[in-house]
């Protein structure tokens, strides 16, 4: 059987000039970056901005497990499925980021016969993007610390300092320490930290800004830390906004690429849902759905962090809605929800799915009760799963109002994702949504609105505020922040902020620990639980069996 990596290698990718000539795209509104990658100009939405917008698709998924699910490869074979059955289509995802490409996923462009291409590069470095983000973050924490150095103009207090230093890879020795060591020379002494890049306030601002203008506004309004009077200083104040944007300047340009099967492919932005918002950039998104009738698009991890997000932070930015949201799951997945053991997933169990499917019912119930979203539900179906097992999990969600597609787009690509592609247009063709409801409004307090995501979405029974939590929100409202939309930073792994509540917990309590104001992407990080912004490397890393060989050749990424 090929790898991932093999079949990518072997496809026949066309010019990216051809890619986009076939969305209508002319040659001077792209900059190219060798001959199967480009970015788009910012004239290109300039001169679309009257085209009507085509039909947004949202991908999500169950609850993540060791197991798998298969998003991103499902989002690609929709995507080119579509493209089969007559639609004009375009994928638009997030940019992988380094850390779990050498950490624990490897890649993350699909898999099998769904996959974005060209694999290795859309991997590892891209077009830049998330190295300029990661520049633009250490500029502004270098002229931090240089002010501070060179008189402190703005009496910012050291130890109020909440602008973290990043690196795009998994590197636990870094998430707290002591810089500025040595001589008088050296820097000012204190603790400092660092976040992984994709986790940076950076990401979220380049991802949320609507063109250069806004973006240089939101970079301006960062709250790098306090003064010695407790009042916050910004970005803007450290005269750092320009030259930040002056470096974000082509990262902003959303890239294309396009599948195995020609689908053209916007790849922008990469922030992590379980610890940032988990969308691509909006100007992709929109740009998307200037250039295509349908558009796929994904949000990270499970329903509750990736699409909740995408839906109550995105959308309410981007005054944008999904006409449909497929949700992913495998049966595999819903019987380790279940509480069946990793080893034996591969063998018939419906006691342990029956346990498992009520995670995938909360999320479709979410989707279209809460959110009002019409849901399709999309099975990732593996050769071990038998006629029972598929037509039990068929059953529990028509009754839940959901109709279930098998999906084999990892062996068969976009012929396996027709059916999927034919029953979304049937649901998004058989009438308008009731529109999109969000969880919360803006003029909530941001204690109800952590609430309101928490028993409304996770379905707990309420939040325990610690560690000074509570009245650092507070305090962000008496400073005129409490309008923000809340971003919960939790475990993927499960509805509630502890990794080990499987399926559908009802009952607990989720533990906020820590609040970081991100006034520039425009709301506020709720950090839950054990979660971190800076991960570490698994036991057996994925760099572990990755290689490179004489001719260049490239092994083991996925």
């Amino acid at each position: 059987m090929k790898t991932d990596i093999q079949i990518a290698q072997e496809a026949e990718m066309l010019p990216v000039t051809e890619i986009a000539s076939r969305l209508g795209i002319d040659g001077g509104e792209l900059e190219l970056y060798g001959e199967y990658k480009a970015k788009l100009k910012p004239s290109l939405m300039k001169r679309l901005s009257s085209v009507p917008d085509g039909k947004l698709i949202l991908v999500t998924a169950i609850t993540p497990t060791p197991a798998g699910e298969g998003k991103t490869t499902t989002s690609v074979g929709l995507a080119d499925g579509l493209n089969r059955i007559g639609k004009k289509t375009v994928l638009a995802l997030r940019e992988p980021s380094l850390g779990p490409v050498f950490g624990v996923k490897g890649g993350a462009a699909g898999g099998g016969y769904a996959q974005v291409v060209p694999m290795e590069d859309i991997n590892l470095h891209f077009t830049g993007d998330i190295h300029a983000i990661g520049a633009a973050n250490n500029l502004l924490a270098a002229m931090i610390d240089n002010h501070i150095y060179q008189g402190n103009a703005l009496k910012i207090d050291k130890n109020r300092i909440t602008w973290h230093r990043c690196v795009d890879m998994n590197d636990r020795q870094l998430r707290n320490m002591v810089d500025g060591l040595g001589g008088k020379t050296d820097g000012v002494e204190r603790e400092d930290h660092y976040d992984i890049t994709v986790a940076s306030e950076v990401m979220a601002v380049l991802c949320l800004a609507s063109d250069i203008a806004d973006l240089k506004k939101r970079l301006a309004r960062i709250v790098i830390g306090y003064n010695m009077d407790g009042d916050p200083v910004t970005a803007g104040q450290l005269k750092a906004a320009g030259a930040m944007a002056a470096l974000l300047r082509d990262a902003l340009k959303p890239n294309l690429v396009q599948t195995l099967e020609h689908t053209p492919a916007i790849i922008h932005g990469g922030p992590f849902a379980n610890i940032a918002h988990g969308c691509n950039s909006v100007i992709a998104t929109k740009t998307a759905m200037k250039l295509g009738d349908y558009v796929v698009t994904e949000a990270g991890f499970g329903g509750d962090l990736g699409a909740e997000k995408f839906l109550d932070i995105k959308c309410r930015y981007a005054g944008i809605s999904p006409d449909a949201v497929v949700i992913v799951a495998t049966i595999r997945a819903l019987k380790h929800h279940g509480g069946c053991e990793k080893a034996r997933l591969s063998e018939e169990n419906i006691p342990a799915l029956r346990a498992g499917l009520p995670n995938l019912l909360r999320h479709i119930d979410n989707m279209k009760n809460r959110f009002g979203i019409p849901a399709v539900v999309a099975v990732n179906r593996f050769p071990t799963d038998t006629e029972a097992e598929i037509q039990e999990v068929i059953n529990m969600c028509r009754e839940a109002g959901a109709d279930t597609v098998l999906s084999e787009v990892w062996g068969k690509g976009g012929e396996g994702g027709t059916e999927l592609a034919r029953e979304v247009v049937k649901v998004i063709e058989s009438g308008p949504a009731g529109g999109l409801h969000f969880t919360y409004t803006d003029e909530m307090s941001l204690r109800d609105k952590i609430r309101a995501v928490v028993t409304d979405i996770y379905r707990g029974a309420g939040v325990e505020f610690e560690d000074g939590s509570g009245e650092e929100l507070d305090r962000l409202e008496k400073l005129g922040f409490g309008r923000l939309p809340v971003c919960i930073a939790k475990t993927q792994y499960s509805f509630s902020d502890d990794p080990k509540l499987l399926s559908a917990p009802e009952g607990f309590t989720v533990h906020v620990r820590g609040v970081k104001l991100s006034a520039g992407a425009g709301f506020v990080v709720v950090l839950t639980g054990k979660i971190m912004t800076m991960p570490g490397l698994p036991p057996v890393p994925a760099a572990e069996n990755i290689d490179v060989d004489d001719d260049g050749v490239i092994t083991g990424l996925f």
